[in-house]
C-alpha cells in the first residue's frame, strides 16, 4: 500500500449549513456538490476533502457515533501556511464566516503559531505557520 491519502471524509448534520460556511464564508471552490448529499474540495495535489450529509454517511459507512454537541471532535484538520501574518488572515476570514469557537493564533512552545477555530459540525481546524522542516513539508510549491 502507498504512504498516502487520497480523501478524507467527514459527516455532517446539515449539508446546506456547511456548503455555505466552505463556499460562501471561506471561498473554497467545490470540485463535486451533489445538492443534499456531499460535497468535495480539492484540498492538496492528491487530495480531497469530503463533506458527506450524516444520513448518507450512515447508510454507507455505518451510524457514525459522534461526541455530544458540547464535546470536540478526536481530529484536527490542519491548513499549514508560509507565515504567521498568514495564519491570521485565515483566522480572520473564518471569523467572518461564522466560524464558531475561533481562537487567535499564539506562539507555541515548539517554534510554532497556531489557532483554531470549529466548522459547522464543530470539527477544529488548526491554522498554522511551522518553521520547522516538517511544516515546510506541507507547503505548496
Amino acid at each position: 500500500m502507498d504512504q498516502r491519502i487520497s480523501f478524507v471524509t467527514l459527516a455532517v448534520a446539515d449539508i446546506d449549513a456547511t456548503r455555505r460556511f466552505y463556499v460562501d464564508g471561506l471561498g473554497w471552490r467545490p470540485e463535486l456538490d451533489v445538492p443534499g448529499e456531499v460535497i468535495m474540495f480539492k484540498a492538496g495535489e492528491h487530495l480531497v476533502l469530503s463533506l458527506w450529509d450524516r444520513a448518507h454517511f450512515a447508510e454507507e459507512v455505518g451510524e457514525p457515533t459522534m461526541p455530544s454537541p458540547s464535546a470536540i471532535a478526536p481530529i484536527t484538520i490542519a491548513h499549514n501556511l508560509a507565515t504567521k501574518e498568514a495564519v491570521d488572515a485565515v483566522l480572520s476570514t473564518a471569523r467572518r464566516a461564522g466560524a464558531d469557537p475561533v481562537h487567535d493564533a499564539v506562539e507555541r512552545d515548539w517554534g510554532g503559531y497556531t489557532g483554531y477555530f470549529g466548522d459547522p459540525d464543530g470539527y477544529r481546524w488548526e491554522i498554522a505557520y511551522n518553521p520547522g522542516d516538517i511544516g515546510q513539508l506541507v507547503l505548496p510549491d
